[in-house]
């Protein structure tokens, strides 16, 4: 099993999808890192020679921004937003979708389970 950006890669997949199971890396970052280090997306990470792994290791600590680090700037990004006490910074401090959605009948996921309200009845037609 490799090892890259501290996570475990699945041995029996092809390269450019085992590379997706790093955050921050999808299919077209983890195509233009196989381009970059010159190995064949359809290589088994199984049959990768050790070179090769040093040799992804490297591009992906080099050239991208991945798992901690990445998630440490999303949440100073979000955290700055806060802070500055604007609109989209008053959305996620009060857990609400923050890019337009609607939230009067949706946003489940984010607001959470319905809520009764004292006194109100659902009216059926």
């Amino acid at each position: 099993m490799a090892r890259i950006a501290g996570v475990n890669i699945p041995t029996n997949k092809r390269l450019d999808i085992a590379l997706t199971y790093i955050h921050g890396i999808g299919r077209v970052k983890a195509m233009e890192i196989c381009a970059k280090t010159g190995i064949d997306p359809a290589t088994r990470v199984n049959k990768l020679t050790e070179g090769e792994v040093i040799k992804i290791r490297e591009t992906i600590d080099r050239d991208y921004l991945v798992e901690g680090e990445l998630r440490r700037e999303v949440a100073m990004n979000i955290k700055r937003l806060v802070d500055l006490g604007c609109y989209r910074g008053l959305r996620h401090r009060k857990r609400l979708p923050v890019r337009g959605q609607r939230t009067h009948t949706n946003a489940r996921t984010r607001k959470g389970k319905a809520k009764p309200i004292a006194g109100k009845k659902m009216v059926t037609k």
